[in-house]
């Protein structure tokens, strides 16, 4: 069986996913037609060499819909004879597109295939593809009491971990000044393909506090809820929850043969992965049974990791992935995450890879780990190593 190897990786900086951010001008097939583009380029390929194009998109709609994957590679150049898919594993996408190139490489079905993501949302607004319709009406004979948004299940976690609205600030506020650091240090700059002149996370801001957070009222509270949830404190704010984004990424793999053939350096070998279903009420948990799976699975103990990128879909979820695995808080998203640096759904998975390698390489770390929690309750998880 051929090792999976990852070569590059490479994403937009994050643009405020509503109009007049710094990407809302640009369509979203030219956005991840660029950063393929990018991506090629500095790796010098030869496009006829790329097997298949995997891209996560969430909302596939409107100008993200007909195979956003297959229009993106045709965008960039890429020879006809290149085919492309899109999925949808709701906030993991990406992570998902990653995993399946990494399994169609172990299985010989692959020798260079690319992975990638792309989410417009100030061009095509959260909950576009459901028009007005409720996707889950059909799950009422099972879930009775019926699902909840995301936020909910967010303020749900918290209480069941006993997570207070100060935790989930504080961790909010330490997530801007990680990106804000990384920006200014340069961090960031050998990961971002420039967009015109964009080039820095638009959503990082530098001045946030604790204080200032402490003003926000809560974004999900509502009376009906508080009956049916009397645990829920209604901590989830605009500041401890990630913003609306608009962004791109794009992962390089191939055999490790096939790099060897093509005078290419791998940077990161893929380790493992794995995904998992949980409840679809809290929804947001299955980082923690997706970790204990793969760390089982590998024999790895969480202190054999360097690096921990757990997505800030809202700050409940790392500090209560954090709290089940006493893990290091200096070891857990370094750079910052999503909180900070934004989330743009289908691109999340292959962003968070991107910064993942460049920060074990920037710390001489081997293994890091990455786990998305996921809509409708679930979770991947992976594990990379770090080469050379």
């Amino acid at each position: 069986m051929a090792d999976a190897v990852i070569v590059d990786v490479l994403r937009t900086a994050s643009g405020k996913g509503k109009p007049g951010g710094a990407l809302s001008e640009i369509h979203p097939v030219r956005l991840l037609a660029d950063t393929i583009r990018g991506l090629l380029d500095r790796n010098d390929l030869d496009p006829a060499l790329i097997d298949d194009v995997l891209a996560g998109c969430v909302s596939q709609a409107a100008e993200q819909t007909a195979n956003i994957a297959r229009n993106a590679a045709l965008a960039a150049g890429l020879p006809e004879s290149v085919p492309a898919t899109t999925i949808d594993r709701q906030c993991g996408s990406s992570q998902q597109a990653v995993h399946f190139a990494a399994q169609g490489v172990i299985s010989g079905a692959y020798d260079v295939v690319i992975a990638c993501g792309v989410e417009s949302m100030s061009r095509v607004p959260m909950f576009s593809a459901t028009m007005g319709k409720d996707p889950y009406a059909p799950l009422a004979d099972r879930y009775p009491d019926g699902l909840v948004p995301q936020g909910v299940s967010a303020e749900l976690i918290a209480a069941r971990w006993k997570l207070q609205r100060s935790d989930l600030d504080e961790f909010a506020a330490e997530s801007h000044r990680r990106a804000a650091a990384a920006h200014s240090s340069g961090a960031f700059d050998a990961e971002i393909l420039p967009i015109g002149e964009h080039r820095v996370d638009e959503t990082v801001r530098p001045s946030t506090s604790v204080e200032g957070l402490a003003g926000l009222k809560p974004s999900f509270a509502d009376p009906a809820l508080s009956e049916r949830f009397t645990e829920i404190n209604w901590s989830i704010t605009p500041g401890n929850s990630s913003p609306l984004t608009d962004g791109a990424s794009a992962v390089l793999i191939m055999s490790e043969q096939k790099a060897a053939e093509l005078g290419l350096t791998p940077r990161a070998r893929f380790h493992a992965g794995t995904v998992v279903g949980s409840d679809p009420l809290l929804m947001l948990t299955g980082v923690i049974p997706a970790t204990k799976k793969l760390l089982s699975r590998t024999g790895l103990a969480i202190d054999d990791l360097d690096v921990y990128e757990v997505n800030e879909a809202f700050a409940p979820v790392p500090l209560a992935w954090r709290q089940e695995f006493n893990a290091d808080p200096a070891k857990l998203n370094p750079r910052g995450g999503a909180i900070a640096l934004g989330h743009p759904l289908g691109a999340s998975g292959s962003k968070l890879l991107t910064t993942l390698i460049n920060q074990l390489e920037a710390g001489g770390g081997r293994y890091g780990l990455q786990t998305m929690c996921e809509g409708g309750g679930m979770a991947n998880a992976m594990i990379i190593e770090r080469l050379g």
